[in-house]
């Protein structure tokens, strides 16, 4: 039987995690790390966390990806397509009249290796409803805090079949609560058929503080205990699939019966984390996303089932598709 294709923590939204403490917990549940890091900032993971960034790459878990060569024309042109649908409902013409500062957002991360002619039309589009402005830098653009977020969820989701495309089964994870509420927003803009399909599993307690733990100690613990957190994760995706697809009516009734079952689960593994380290609990794992069949005129379904040129593809037959995205927890203590 062919080997599975490894399934890769795709950290987002910035090119580096924000404390390596919570990565000791997320290499358990996932066969690597993915980073998405721009060629300006390609030295920040060695410098920022060199000791976890030199453990997982001496292990083999952790994949850097340039986005001048990872993100690739049909990509680009997936995130025109779905960013010129968006901006076309009008879902973001409130925006420009907050005043907010804005943040930067690589060049390349809209694609501009690969077509800078799509990559300029999305920048010049947002730049004219006063959304973004100018480079100050010619790296990078300067966006509203919100619509880069956007971006990046959305590039979260696209990336997926470039992953598995190279041999990665890419699944998006992120520390920031912020991203994982732009995924739902996403996913129940009125002009995406998939609102009522979208689900949201509640963080469960399901690792401890593994700070003062050596790297070394905690992969000696994951290839003892792999199974179970593989598994845990794998249920946690396929919960959401499965209630996504549900009528309505009965999401909530099978929402409360899953999530229970899931709460056993998390007891399990917090209990094999404490035992071999007796530690206090602090880290949490939890998921938001859809699961819908893709009907005509569904952009973003479209663009996730088939690639770019299904946005304008004729349909014949359902095609299921889903986005989704891990949220791990971003405290050092859950009280």
């Amino acid at each position: 039987m062919a080997d599975e294709v490894p399934e890769t923590a795709y950290y987002y939204p910035n090119p580096m995690w924000g404390n390596g403490d919570w990565v000791k917990n997320l290499i358990l549940f996932f066969d690597g790390i993915a980073l998405l890091v721009p060629n300006y900032m390609r030295d920040r993971p060695f410098w920022f966390d060199p000791a976890i960034v030199a453990g997982l790459e001496q292990h083999g878990l952790l994949t850097i990806l340039k986005p001048e060569t990872f993100i690739d024309h049909s990509t680009t042109e997936a995130l025109a397509t779905a960013m010129t649908d968006i901006l076309v409902s009008g879902a973001l013409d409130g925006l420009a009249a907050e005043p907010t500062r804005f943040h930067e957002l690589s060049y390349s991360r809209l694609g501009a290796v690969a077509d800078e002619g799509l990559a300029s039309m999305i920048r010049d589009e947002l730049i004219s409803r006063g959304l973004a402005k100018q480079s100050e830098d010619n790296v990078s653009i300067p966006m509203h805090p919100l619509v880069r977020s956007l971006i990046l969820v959305l590039l979260g989701q696209l990336l997926r079949p470039v992953g598995k495309a190279k041999g990665l089964d890419l699944q998006p994870v992120t520390d920031t609560p912020q991203i994982h509420e732009a995924l739902k927003e996403l996913l129940s803009l009125p002009t995406e058929p998939s609102a009522a399909h979208v689900v949201s599993l509640d963080m469960q307690t399901v690792g401890v503080d593994l700070g003062p733990i050596p790297i070394d100690e905690v992969l000696d613990f994951r290839a003892q205990n792999r199974p179970h957190y593989r598994a845990y994760a794998r249920n946690v995706r396929k919960f959401v699939r499965e209630i996504g697809q549900l009528p309505l009516d009965d999401q909530q009734e099978e929402l409360h019966a899953r999530q229970a079952e899931l709460a056993d689960a998390a007891a399990q593994l917090r209990t094999l984390a404490q035992k071999a380290w007796r530690r206090p609990l602090a880290f949490g794992l939890g998921l938001a996303g859809a699961a819908w069949q893709v009907k005509q005129g569904d952009v973003l379904g479209g663009l996730l089932a088939l690639g770019a040129a299904a946005a304008a593809a004729e349909l014949t037959s359902p095609v299921e598709v889903g986005a989704f995205s891990y949220l791990f927890n971003a405290r050092l203590r859950f009280e």
